[in-house]
């Protein structure tokens, strides 16, 4: 119980001090104590639970997890995108396990995984919270689904992800950290920054970083440069999904619309919006269409390969065969991502969608 009084003291103790230039440095220690000793309650509930999570085979070409407090619509709505039938029922903590099903999508497999319910704590391994979060971390997209009459538990679902180091709708601080033997701690900056380099250096002494050469390429606050030491952290998409919209009022849904003007309101157990959320999905997910021509004949424009916004050639050639890659001679295209017509490009060249693509191998 030590940790987490440890941890409600620095909280309180943050909370207390106003921010300013003159308090900035002191609140920067703070916040690394803070996620230092969440990153230990973490470990320890891992240790408990006896590993990292539910064991999860990802399948097809992307998987999505919902994401939601228990009794929310998770199971409901998994049956609806797929047609797999996870277990529902009208009291908490139905689903005891992660269950899978599969949505196919103009063309694309998209693996949708039920997990439990996350609640307040779940960071800390709170309702098999550990477990969950680590399928998190593995998704590709999460769908943070809300019930219609509970909208205040979004807060408390980004929190508990945030505390346990997974960042929605966010990407990676452009930020360079490279350890040295001496030389105490260089600081090399591309923008005007906010943080001044003392606190820099006492946030990084909170975690006994003292001889490094930093760059910075982008104005960063104290939490992201939190987040770069500590070099865990999980960045994945999210879209708010509210569910249960048959049951509401146009009061109720007026209000959803004003909190949440770039969610998706649906019915899981009518189906309504169903569609709607399929395509969301997909979009979100940046899959394009890669379209395979054998050499000397005409491409197959009936069967795209589906794969994702910024595939390479190589990513193609390890999706094809285990032995594409090291039998690689060159590749021709034809599309956008080509210069010209039928340009020579190696592994690392980058696809765009409804390109036309030929694979010339050296011969076994």
């Amino acid at each position: 119980m030590a940790l987490e009084e440890d941890i409600k003291a620095v909280e309180d103790e943050i909370s207390k001090t106003k921010y300013n230039k003159a308090t900035e440095g002191h609140i920067g220690r703070l916040k690394a104590k803070l996620a230092r000793l969440r990153e230990e309650v973490q470990k320890r509930a891992s240790s408990k639970s006896g590993g990292e999570g539910f064991s999860v085979k990802k399948s097809g070409d992307a998987s999505v997890v919902l994401v939601g407090f228990p009794s929310v619509g998770k199971s409901t709505l998994l049956n609806s995108l797929t047609g797999t039938q996870s277990q529902v029922a009208a009291y908490e903590f139905t689903t005891l396990d992660v269950v899978p099903g599969s949505m196919e999508y103009k063309g694309a497999t998209i693996q949708i995984l039920d997990v439990p319910g996350l609640v307040k704590g779940a960071a800390s391994g709170r309702g098999r919270g550990k477990e969950v979060i680590a399928v998190v971390r593995n998704a590709d997209l999460a769908v943070i689904l809300l019930d219609v009459f509970q909208l205040v538990h979004y807060d408390v679902l980004v929190e508990e992800l945030n505390d346990a180091g997974i960042r929605i709708n966010s990407r990676p601080p452009d930020v360079t950290i490279r350890k040295k033997p001496r030389g105490g701690i260089s600081i090399n900056s591309t923008v005007n920054l906010d943080l001044d380099g003392d606190t820099i250096r006492s946030i990084m002494g909170e975690y006994r970083l003292h001889n490094a050469d930093v760059v910075i390429r982008e104005n960063i606050d104290i939490d992201q440069l939190i987040d770069v030491i500590l070099g865990n952290r999980k960045y994945i998409p999210a879209i708010v999904v509210i569910n249960k919209i048959d049951l509401a009022d146009e009061y109720t849904l007026r209000a959803c619309k004003e909190k949440f003007p770039d969610a998706l309101l649906v019915s899981a157990d009518k189906k309504i919006h169903i569609d709607e959320l399929k395509e969301i999905l997909f979009n979100r997910l940046g899959f394009i269409r890669i379209y395979l021509k054998p050499q000397g004949k005409q491409p197959d424009m009936d069967e795209p390969l589906i794969v994702r916004y910024g595939s390479t050639i190589g990513d193609i050639c390890d999706r094809l065969h285990r032995d594409f890659r090291n039998r690689f001679r060159y590749a021709q295209v034809w599309g956008r991502s080509a210069k010209h017509k039928g340009q020579r490009v190696g592994l690392d060249h980058i696809l765009y969608d409804n390109d036309i693509l030929t694979i010339i191998l050296r011969k076994q």
